[in-house]
Formats: C-alpha cells, sequence, structure tokens
C-alpha cells in the first residue's frame, strides 16, 4: 500500500536548540503489520523532519516520534485516516528542553559556590571529564585513566581503568553515550565509576570481582555527538563526521560495527539517524574501541548502556537466529533485570536484540560476541517513553543506583563463569 500525503508545501524544521518550539512526541501504536509498514515508508519521508525516538517494528508495540511543528496537522491526520492509534506525550519538546536546561544552568552555580561535583544533574564534556580525573586523583591505587583514541573532531575518548594490580587480567567492558542524546547513559557511567571506586574495600563482592579483574568504562563513547547535542541540536544520535558526497553529517556509530554490516535496520541514507556508515568500523571512535579490545586479548564481558525503553538484551541483532549461548545469557539477563527491579520496581524486558526491539545490523554487542566475548548485553535505560531522551535529571540517581544492582548480577556471573 503507497504512503500518499497531501502535504502541500512543507517547512522544514531546521534542527537547533531553540527550533523545537510546538514540536510534540507522538505514541503510535500499531495493530498490524500493514500500518508497521506505513509508518516505516511515513519515516522515510524527508520533508517531513521526523524523528523517531522509537523505531516501530512490531505489531502492538509502541513507536514514538517527534513531530515538528509545522507538520504536526498533516502527519496527525494521516495516521487517523489509516486507523493508526496515537497519544500526545511529550506536548512541547521546547518547553521539556528549556526545563532540562534551566536545571542544568542551576547545578552548574551551584556547584561553582560549593566547588562540588553533583551526580544527580547532566552535565558537559569538560565537566565530566574533569570528574573523572577527579576520581583518579582521589583513588589512585584504584583507578587510572587512559585515552585508546580520538574522535572525528580531536576529542579524547578516555576510558577509566579499576584494577587492584597484574598484568592482562580478564577484564569487564563497559561504555555508555554511544548515541548523544541519551544523557541518562552518561550520567549513569559516572555515577557508577564513582560507585565502584569508593565501594571497593567495603562490599565484598566488588572486592571480590576486583581482585581477580579488571573494569573498563568508556563514559562518554561519541564525544563528538555529545557536545553536539548540548550546544546545537538537543536530539543529535550521531557521530559528526563529514561524508563524502552529502550535506549531511554522522553515522550512526551502532550500525557502524562489523556485524552484519549494511544489513536489516541500517540505513545507506547519509541523512538517515540510522545510517551505517560507507564501510564497517569508518568511525574513528567505533574503531578505537575495536582496536582496544583486540589489543587487551583477555576481554570476558562487554556490556553498553543505552536509553530509553526499559530493557536487557543480548545477540543478536543483526539476525533473529539464536545464538548458541541463548540460554545461559537469557538467563544472566533475567538475574540482573530481577537485582534491577528490587530496588524501584522499574520493570524490565529481557531477550535478544531481533525480538525485543528490532532488526538491527552492525551494533556493537553483536559484534562482541561474534569476536568471542560471550557475556555482550546492552541495556536501555529508563524510561518507557514519557519522558524519553528528556529524562529528568531526579531521575539519574535512582536510574544509576538499580541499574549497579543489574550491573553487578552480571559481574558476579562472568567472576564465576570463567571460560
Amino acid at each position: 500500500m503507497r504512503v500518499i500525503l497531501l502535504l502541500g508545501t512543507l517547512i522544514g524544521a531546521t534542527w537547533g536548540l531553540e527550533t523545537f518550539a510546538g514540536d510534540q512526541v507522538l505514541r503510535v501504536e500499531p495493530c498490524n503489520e500493514e500500518q508497521v509498514q506505513l509508518l516505516k515508508r511515513l519515516r522515510a519521508q524527508q520533508p517531513l523532519q521526523l524523528n523517531f525516538w522509537r523505531f516501530p517494528s512490531f505489531p502492538n508495540e509502541p513507536a514514538d516520534v517527534q513531530v515538528p511543528f509545522a507538520n504536526l496537522q498533516n502527519v496527525k491526520v494521516f495516521l487517523e485516516s489509516h486507523q493508526i492509534k496515537y497519544s500526545i506525550m511529550i506536548e512541547d519538546v521546547q518547553a521539556a528542553v528549556d526545563e532540562e536546561r534551566r536545571e542544568m544552568d542551576l547545578n552548574q552555580r551551584r556547584e561553582r559556590g560549593r566547588n562540588s561535583f553533583n551526580y544527580g544533574a547532566y552535565h558537559p564534556l569538560e565537566t565530566i571529564y574533569q570528574a573523572m580525573d577527579d576520581l583518579v586523583a582521589e583513588y589512585p591505587q584504584l583507578v587510572s585513566k587512559q585515552q585508546i583514541g580520538e574522535s572525528y573532531e580531536k576529542r579524547p575518548l578516555y576510558v577509566l581503568k579499576f584494577s587492584t594490580g597484574g598484568k592482562n587480567r580478564p577484564a569487564i567492558w563497559i561504555d555508555a553515550g554511544i548515541h548523544a542524546r541519551e544523557w541518562v547513559t552518561q550520567a549513569t557511567a559516572l555515577w557508577t565509576a564513582r560507585k565502584i571506586a569508593s565501594d571497593y574495600g567495603y562490599d565484598p563482592s566488588l572486592d571480590s570481582l576486583l581482585n581477580t579483574m579488571d573494569v573498563f568504562l568508556l563514559v562518554v563513547a561519541n564525544p563528538d555527538g555529545y557536545v553536539f547535542s548540548h550546544t546545537e541540536n538537543r536530539m543529535w544520535r550521531k557521530t559528526r563526521s563529514k561524508t563524502p558526497g552529502s550535506l549531511c553529517v554522522g553515522v550512526d556509530p551502532n550500525r557502524n560495527w562489523d556485524a552484519g554490516f549494511g544489513g536489516p535496520g541500517a540505513s545507506n541514507d547519509p541523512c538517515s539517524d540510522s545510517y551505517h556508515g560507507p564501510s564497517a568500523n569508518s568511525e574513528v571512535e567505533v574503531r578505537s574501541v575495536v582496536d582496544f579490545i583486540k589489543s587487551h586479548g583477555n576481554v570476558k564481558a562487554f556490556i553498553s548502556i543505552h536509553s530509553y525503553s526499559q530493557l536487557l538484551m543480548y545477540p543478536y541483532g543483526y539476525t533473529c537466529t539464536n545464538i548458541k549461548d541463548h540460554a545461559e545469557l537469557d538467563n544472566v539477563a533475567k538475574m540482573a533485570a530481577n537485582a534491577l527491579t528490587s530496588l524501584y520496581g522499574t520493570q524490565y524486558k529481557v531477550g535478544p536484540i531481533c525480538s525485543v526491539i528490532y532488526q538491527a545490523s552492525g551494533g556493537s554487542i553483536d559484534w562482541s560476541y561474534d569476536y568471542g566475548i560471550k557475556y555482550s548485553f546492552a541495556f536501555e535505560l529508563r524510561d518507557t517513553g514519557r519522558h524519553g531522551f528528556l529524562l529528568p535529571a531526579s531521575q539519574i540517581i535512582p536510574t544509576a543506583q538499580e541499574t549497579w544492582l543489574g550491573l553487578k548480577s552480571i559481574f558476579e556471573h562472568v567472576r564465576d563463569h570463567p571460560y
């Protein structure tokens, strides 16, 4: 069935921090496969400037889409004409962005006055990097920092290493913020860094882990995109690399790994939010992690932290075929999700990427699993769409606290099941 949009002359939205006024986020609920396909075709209509926060994937699974004010009426008419149910999740995106900005500015003034760091607030990149340095200075026997590369725009990629000594010990890798706009992930990762450092010596489970394994934590996996999301476009997802022959900028760094590269769930359109890039590992941010993992040679778990949707997933995304370790990873993920839920009752859905969220090729944990890292998992943190990427700062610490319980559950299994 063809998508026919009688839209007349559209005013293309010019993205930026001050251009979301009147934009709404719609929760769209397709009830059959035909409606899912209609939404996918709607998404491909570039003049509409639709920004899918959560992609249409399966019937009876919601999709969340930010619609520019200029196109709202046309999109709503289209949905109604095809009997596709929708509701308004965020009434005015700009109002939510403005409130977030006010909170950040207020927090920065408070921090300057107190000369302290607030882990329950969102921070710009340079403040995060300074907090990492401060953590290393405070816990020099446990925490060190190393640069594993630099971004397209020449920003350093810093990894925190938590180690009690010894060479080439088995290790756990964690990264956050591969998608720039997912601010709760960078904040959660930084809180987690502090938690590991401060709890060592007091938490027997953590002591047992760090006495035999190292933990590597990449707090900001996409620094260029993160800076751009603070300074220009709060909803920026991709890297900031230039694509030859295109005016559009950036690659989806979680479609750029050498795992089913260029397959379903990734776009070959450089203007798409899910553009896979010209080749696998074309993005220096991805390549830097790949090179680090390969050079280390003894990474036993690979955990990537995303938002939002409250999911805990394992491979595969690029195919819907079950992995050979399906039963074990499903059990580990369920245990971790139960541990997470135990704190505040936050419910997580567990399963392979392909069946839990959508088929997506070129993802990091598919690559890590195929590389031989059995314990490969991806978290999608809070929430389920009420706030989406604009999760209030008041939820950062509760999110980090519950996520820590899930992470620790995985850590313990990895520690107790060497391979």
